[in-house]
């Protein structure tokens, strides 16, 4: 064991403590992090440019574009609006159709930017529903993660894994559409037991809801069709990957320049509102982890589960879904995954075991896991943050009495369905 080992794993797991104790904003602990990498010579700059993967960033970029713009045509508020119409104002229907909403656009656009654009709607609905907002809150955080889990582009670990990998859009649809849907109609389920009696409105706030014009919220209808159209080119070029062969970066980067296009000629503004610290931790992780690789640390742990599991796919299988959930629901779900994905290649180069249950036992468990705390994933800490500013302060304890019994029972479904899918 080098010094340069020893040196690479006191950076990784030192910039992961600091990224924890939330002290330091992650993405400057992440570039830190990284730059010690190279400039120690743990790795140079030419091997950690390769290990950065830009099909993810180029995916990241191109649907934060295109979403940037299509939600200026005030068509998700539209969708809000009209849901809470066809609840008829009844607090437990409005609650079912925008558990529903949620995960459909989770899995259509991504968790972080789905809660974005529901949050708000969401406050304004119970606000003059006159109904506590902290389910409605946490019912969305829930479902962004599990909606999220069953598409290549509803959560980041998941265009990582897809990326990494060479997944497609039907590839996580196919496998994972199934048990996220499941999971989804459990915890529905389980939390309107849970909040039963808060699910009451006297009959002035229902007709207040039912005053609402969804036509209203559709402030530019020129755009609305313009980013329908390429919205779904975009999604059509990703369920048609195994026959075109073009990547989601491409399709992804394509369809924002196509609608910038159509609908602007300046594109500051636009580009202003890519998350950019977001793409740039994802930069830092990346290189942490190629640090890691080059001194061997991935590959010494890929033995020790091996170890453990005496090559077993099955308990291997397990211990990967298990772990990811428990570890993701302490620390964001990114550079977990981040961390896993060289090292489940390092287990299927050591034993020569199909990795397939393995790639989907970690996108379950972290996509999942992530819900369990409040800084389990990135939309977690959005809808607590939105939600404290508008005075609605949600506890790091109050939210896991509810999500973690959620999450234990979503993990269980989970358990079941892999076993019987891949490892019977």
């Amino acid at each position: 064991m080098n010094y340069l080992f020893v040196l690479a794993v006191i950076i990784f797991l030192a910039t992961y403590a600091i990224i924890i104790t939330e002290k330091y904003h992650r993405t400057i602990i992440a570039m830190f992090g990284a730059s010690l990498m190279v400039l120690l010579g743990i790795v140079n700059q030419e091997r950690a440019i390769e290990g950065i993967d830009f099909n993810t960033l180029g995916l990241l970029i191109g649907m934060m574009v295109i979403v940037s713009i299509a939600k200026d045509s005030g068509m998700f508020q539209y969708v809000a609006i009209k849901a809470a119409k066809i609840g008829q104002g009844d607090p437990k229907k409005i609650f079912i159709l925008l558990a529903g909403l949620v995960a459909i656009f989770s899995a259509l656009l991504d968790n972080v930017t789905t809660v974005l654009l529901m949050v708000p709607v969401t406050l304004v609905v119970t606000n003059n529903l006159r109904v506590k907002p902290k389910p409605y809150l946490i019912m969305t955080i829930l479902m962004s993660n599990i909606g999220g889990t069953s598409t290549l582009i509803g959560d980041p670990p998941n265009i990582m894994i897809g990326s990494a990998v060479g997944l497609s859009f039907n590839d996580f649809l196919m496998n994972l559409f199934p048990v996220a849907a499941i999971i989804a109609l459990a915890t529905v389920f389980l939390l309107i037991f849970i909040y039963k009696k808060e699910f009451v409105a006297d009959q002035e706030a229902k007709e207040a809801i039912m005053k609402f014009n969804p036509n209203e919220a559709l402030t530019n209808k020129s755009l609305l069709v313009k980013s329908l159209v390429v919205l779904g080119i975009v999604l059509l070029g990703f369920f048609t990957h195994s026959m075109t062969h073009i990547e989601g970066a491409t399709i992804a980067l394509s369809g924002a320049a196509l609608l910038l296009l159509l609908t602007v000629h300046e594109p500051d503004e636009n580009l202003k509102e890519v998350e950019w610290t977001t793409i740039f931790f994802f930069i830092g992780l990346f290189i942490l982890v190629t640090g890691l690789e080059e001194v061997g640390a991935l590959h010494l742990m890929a033995g020790k589960i091996i170890e453990l599991t005496q090559g077993n796919l099955t308990a291997t299988t397990m211990v990967i879904l298990w772990f990811s959930a428990i570890f993701s629901a302490v620390v964001d779900n990114i550079p977990f995954v981040a961390t896993m994905i060289p090292l489940i290649k390092d287990i299927g180069a050591i034993t020569g075991m199909s990795l397939a249950p393995l790639w989907w036992a970690l996108a379950i468990g972290a996509d999942i896991g992530g819900n369990a705390t409040i800084v389990g994933a990135s939309a977690n800490v959005v809808v607590s943050g939105i939600a404290g500013r508008e005075g609605y302060r949600i506890g790091f304890v109050e939210y896991m009495k509810i999500a973690v019994p959620l999450t234990f029972v979503a993990m269980l479904i989970a358990t079941v369905y892999i076993y019987f899918r891949y490892l019977m």
